[in-house]
């Protein structure tokens, strides 16, 4: 891995919380990670070993109790909320398990918020929603809510939406984990197609192992730290 290419870089990453009974749970311990500009990353691991923990620190929605996350050169750390937010909206996506769409607005609403938003006029938001919403394939679901998609269809509106503002970064969390397999793989297909057409650097936490084994590095997070692993170890 070049050091100019790097795109993250995290170092020695500590988080804690105190549960019900005020014990203290370390679930990040000295968590390290070096990621390329364009690359795809998987992350797996069994349930409560802080997948999702380590995916809200990377993307400015928590912070640590130590260690360092750099993002295009600029550290987290030293940001104040207000920077971290502006930072996060400009360089950083998401797209959840659950879509998170606004059930009271169409697909090309919900595509061109982003964009209105960051005080795009009209015409454009959405004429770039309706691009967006073309290349996902919802050509001629435009005009449709959330409740008139399918599973497959809402989440492929949360990917458009979530590309909206060119992010450098586009962080998922199980974005196939309540879809059939056929639809999950069109969504893997499409995220792979994403990163390749936008350069967009794809980081992807995920039980689904096809979807794993289908990124160029594959770490398990385990003992609070990150394995980098084979194909063939991807439990």
């Amino acid at each position: 891995m070049t050091t100019e290419n790097i795109l993250i870089e995290v170092t020695n990453l500590h988080k804690s919380y105190r549960d019900g009974e005020g014990h203290i749970l370390h679930i990040l311990k000295g968590l390290s990670l070096s990621v390329n500009q364009g690359a795809t990353v998987s992350i797996v691991g069994a349930s409560g070993t802080g997948k999702s923990t380590f995916l809200h620190l990377l993307g400015g929605l928590d912070t640590a109790d130590e260690g360092e996350i750099k993002i295009a050169g600029e550290d987290l750390s030293k940001m104040t909320r207000e920077e971290t937010a502006k930072f996060r909206n400009k360089e950083i996506a998401y797209v959840f398990q659950f879509h998170h769409l606004l059930h009271d607005f169409t697909a090309l609403e919900n595509v061109a918020m982003p964009l209105r938003i960051c005080n795009q006029p009209t015409d454009e938001a959405n004429q770039k929603a309706k691009s967006l919403l073309s290349n996902v394939g919802l050509e001629e679901r435009f005009h449709h809510k959330p409740s008139q998609l399918s599973g497959g269809e809402q989440q492929r509106v949360a990917i458009a939406r979530a590309v909206a503002n060119s992010p450098k970064i586009l962080l998922t969390d199980e974005p196939t984990g309540n879809l059939d397999q056929e639809t999950g793989q069109q969504i893997l297909e499409l995220l792979l197609r994403l990163n390749v057409d936008y350069g967009i650097t794809l980081i992807v936490i995920t039980h689904n192992t096809a979807l794993a084994d289908s990124m160029q590095f594959h770490y398990k997070l385990m003992d609070g730290l990150l394995h980098l692993q084979t194909n063939e170890s991807i439990q």
